[in-house]
């Protein structure tokens, strides 16, 4: 036995509690302690706002040892109303569907006045929650599968700078009484905390919408300038030569007059694509865009591509490659043509005149790769990750200016994406490039392709 067990025992009866209650308190002081430092450090941990408040209510209830169920309830300033953001002993699912007028239950009650309670009895605890509405009394059955009755609780408001923010509830669903002063300061002091937290968090929002609100407008103000850029050109052209064929005075041969509405025709086709581009971009980013998967030949496809692009006087040669027996893909044959479109053209923008351009097509275990190649300058490595950003284009080292609007390859991307596939580039200085992108092998086309060859 330790000398300090044998002076307690010998000790007056009265004054042993006394000395027994003191080292009780002095570790409880020091559970708690170590509680808030936990506390603290989950709260700087960076991680979204309601995992967070999960596991710092998880940290209480394990903490107060009369805490059964918890839960964190947030103002949302849209309606006035608080929102539960975290609920632990709780279905949390049902539990966020309540909406908690200031006034209403016992967290509506603490919110409104801004002063923590103390609901020690039943009775109190029932009077607390009679004023609840019909449905969100029934949530709350629901949420606290069937403990809906608490027999204690405490609840603590969240405010900053006499600014309301929530409210902190415990409740007890074993015995009344359960909670006493103490709990309710040490409490008051966690509410703190978690006040601080989310302000912080509140905060880092609206920095992070500012900053998305800005650099929406760097990029409209981009994208203005751009087209402005690009279409002041082909409106140059298309001035100028119509404006020619209109003068009385100028007499032009039939060869000439010819020459001039070809180059009028191709600006024409410029400014069509440009446009073109600007609203496809503006329908994917308002979600808009829409897929009609059908059987699919590529190899026609790319055919097609091909022969639109010899009607342009295309000096460059096009190699096909795919095999007679390449599978029918299910996909969106436009959006897909879109795609091989952009890619062929940038393939032959970007490289020599007379320069070769491969199209090959591979047949993987459950996709389909495309590539177009071309022999033209290459991509820079630093470039290389940026191609499917949104405006961002590489300048030629061809010695002449190439037009596009930057929202080719963002576009192709979102369509691939929305098949299920990939698409990405491989590049060297000088060398080439060489786009890819995947279509699964799945679907009816497959299926069906498959009990013909079981029937066979």
């Amino acid at each position: 036995m330790s000398d300090r067990a044998v002076v307690t025992e010998n000790l007056d009866p009265a004054l042993a509690d006394c000395v027994a209650m003191t080292k009780n308190q002095g570790e409880e002081h020091e559970r708690r302690l170590i509680t808030i430092f936990e506390i603290a450090k989950i709260l700087v941990t960076g991680q979204e706002l309601e995992p967070m408040l999960q596991e710092l209510l998880a940290c209480l209830i394990e903490t107060v040892e009369a805490a059964d169920a918890g839960s964190l309830w947030l103002h949302d300033s849209s309606d006035g109303r608080l929102v539960a953001k975290g609920g632990r002993g709780y279905d949390l699912t049902i539990l966020k569907k309540l909406r908690l007028a200031p006034g209403e239950a016992m967290s509506g009650k603490v919110f409104q006045m801004g002063l923590a309670e103390l609901y020690s009895t039943p009775e109190s605890t029932a009077a607390a929650m009679a004023n609840m509405t019909t449905a969100n009394s029934e949530l709350f059955r629901a949420a606290t599968t069937g403990l809906w009755r608490p027999l204690s609780a405490v609840c603590v408001p969240l405010i900053t700078d006499h600014t309301k923010v929530g409210v902190l509830a415990l409740l007890n669903l074993r015995q009344p009484a359960s909670f006493t002063q103490n709990d309710l300061d040490f409490l008051q002091r966690v509410a703190d905390l978690i006040t601080l937290s989310v302000e912080n968090f509140r905060l880092r929002e609206e920095l992070e919408a500012t900053h998305a609100i800005s650099e929406a407008n760097r990029l409209k103000a981009e994208l203005i300038s751009t087209l402005a850029h690009e279409m002041r050109t082909p409106l140059t052209s298309i001035k100028g030569y119509s404006t020619a064929l209109l003068m009385e005075e100028s007499a032009f041969s039939s060869e000439t007059q010819k020459e001039f509405l070809q180059i009028i025709d191709e600006e024409c086709d410029v400014l069509q694509d440009l446009i073109h581009d600007l609203l496809e971009s503006s329908i994917i980013e308002a979600g808009l865009l829409r897929l009609e998967p059908q059987p699919v030949r590529l190899t026609h496809l790319v055919k097609k591509v091909i022969g639109d692009m010899a009607h342009r006087n295309s000096k460059h040669h096009v190699l096909i490659d795919f095999s007679s027996d390449f599978p029918i893909v299910d996909a969106d044959p436009d959006r897909i043509e879109q795609v091989l479109r952009n890619l062929l053209d940038n393939a032959v923008k970007y490289s020599p005149s007379e320069g070769l351009i491969v199209v090959r097509g591979e047949v993987h275990e459950d996709e389909v790769v495309v590539s177009v190649a071309d022999q033209g300058e290459g991509i820079a490595p630093e470039h290389l990750n940026r191609l499917f950003e949104k405006f961002f284009r590489i300048k030629s080292g061809l010695g002449r200016h190439v037009v596009g609007s930057g929202l080719g390859l963002p576009i192709a991307r979102t369509i691939v994406e929305s098949h299920g596939g990939r698409i990405w580039a491989e590049s060297s200085v000088e060398q080439g490039s060489t786009f890819y992108f995947t279509l699964p092998l799945e679907g009816w086309s497959q299926e069906r392709t498959g009990q013909q060859g079981e029937a066979s």
